[in-house]
């Protein structure tokens, strides 16, 4: 009876799963070039990604179903700050496009609970979206000086705290 929610709803799994692991890569990569903001954001957005692979299982096993953890994509070896934010972004704004379309797809299959897990989901990818958004316009606007105010404050907290990592 729920066939094709628990397809749509494994399909959100592998899309959740692929932003975790490529979040997660833009995460390291910012960190080693001390770039603290971003590497936190990315990181902040990947765990709540992991949230949201949660849900959907839930929702999957509830509903008899078994759960793919396949990946949508494969990690992009993207490095360059601006690069990072614009798949960033470009992900976002994909996923909330599909899930607005499977909330519908639930709907129309007498599916409420899948219907409103979608409907959340759009709502917080919405939310990174406007996140990485405006990450893109500050780079924009203050160019490198963004990234170096961010290196400069790692220094600064190295040097008082006292000890070399």
């Amino acid at each position: 009876m729920y066939e094709k929610s628990i397809e749509l709803l494994n399909k959100a799994v592998a899309d959740e799963l692929s932003a975790v692991h490529q979040y997660m890569y833009f995460h390291f990569h910012c960190d080693d070039q001390g770039y603290d903001l971003l590497a936190n954001l990315f990181r902040k957005i990947a765990i709540t990604e992991m949230t949201h692979v949660e849900k959907l299982a839930e929702r999957i096993l509830f509903l008899k179903g078994d759960v793919k953890m396949e990946l949508e994509d494969q990690v992009e070896k993207i490095q360059e700050v601006a690069k990072m934010l614009e798949k960033a972004a470009s992900m976002e704004h994909g996923s909330m496009l599909e899930y607005n379309k499977w909330a519908n797809e639930c709907a129309q299959n007498a599916d409420s609970v899948s219907k409103k897990i979608f409907e959340d989901l759009v709502a917080d990818e919405e939310g990174h979206y406007n996140i990485f958004d405006d990450e893109i316009e500050n780079l924009k606007k203050f160019g490198d000086n963004y990234l170096a105010l961010q290196s400069i404050e790692r220094s600064k907290s190295n040097s008082t705290s006292g000890s070399a990592e």
